[in-house]
């Protein structure tokens, strides 16, 4: 349990998410769509003007731990960014879930409840309503590609799990280069428990959010970790960041594949 101070400054950024969410939601002019899946998770989504190659879509998932409320306010900025510049997400529909573990979020806590860590227990059979929905969206919803934001307490810098795949590499590497200018890398070779190189890791824990296994072929899977003691903002910035690199990345990737 945190600290009385601690707290404080948590449902202090509980509020900062929820008054983030409160604009997107006014933002249904401007192409921001939000709906709840499952009775408990809130998507709100946002489709670019089109581009050469077919419509890309993309999962942005956040404070999935409820003590990490930098992700979440990433994910509602980028929205709003993206709402005003509707270019930088074009050839995209954007669904991006800003507060997956609410009652973590307004407690602080990074777990739901007392032992039911969420991000543990996908495609594990749980009966968790949040894990539920969000399974649902995993199968339904043809993703091309899943970016999970995260911060890390213990972190020395920003870094992320690359899952051992060259594609989800070829994309962190360059998201982690444009985060860098917010915040720097973190240097330590294990990171984690993990072994790392240049703040990429290639092996996870197991029953982390991800697209169902039986998915074939599977979206570029990305999770983008800061270091939880920064300052919120600067944390949320460089997620941003990241997250617009992944979005030219990947496009010019589709694009060198249609010229093959």
């Amino acid at each position: 349990m945190p600290e009385k101070g601690a707290m404080h400054g948590i449902h202090a950024h509980a509020r900062m998410l929820d008054a983030a969410l409160e604009r997107l939601r006014g933002l249904s002019s401007a192409g921001v769509v939000a709906h709840r899946v499952g009775g408990t998770v809130e998507r709100f989504t946002f489709k670019g003007p089109r581009a050469a190659h077919d419509t890309l879509t993309l999962g942005v998932f956040a404070c999935i731990h409820g003590d990490e409320p930098a992700g979440g306010l990433a994910a509602a900025e980028l929205l709003s960014d993206l709402a005003a510049r509707p270019s930088l997400a074009a050839g995209y529909e954007i669904h991006a879930y800003p507060a997956v573990n609410l009652p973590g979020l307004l407690a602080g806590t990074r777990e739901k409840s007392p032992g039911v860590d969420l991000n543990r227990l996908f495609w594990q059979g749980s009966s968790e309503p949040e894990v539920v929905a969000l399974e649902a969206e995993l199968r339904s919803i043809k993703f091309n590609g899943l970016l999970s934001l995260h911060s890390d307490d213990t972190a020395e810098g920003i870094y992320g799990y690359a899952h051992g795949k060259l594609l989800n590499e070829s994309l962190l590497r360059p998201a982690l280069l444009a985060a860098g200018r917010v915040l720097p890398r973190d240097p330590r070779r294990t990171i984690d428990g993990f072994a790392a190189d240049g703040a990429v890791l290639t092996d996870c824990f197991p029953g982390v959010l991800s697209a169902p296994p039986e998915l074939r072929p599977a979206p570029f899977d990305i999770i983008f970790e800061t270091p939880g003691g920064s300052d919120v903002a600067l944390q949320a910035s460089a997620m941003k960041e990241a997250i617009l690199s992944v979005l030219a990345e990947y496009r010019q990737f589709i694009a060198y594949g249609d010229g093959l």
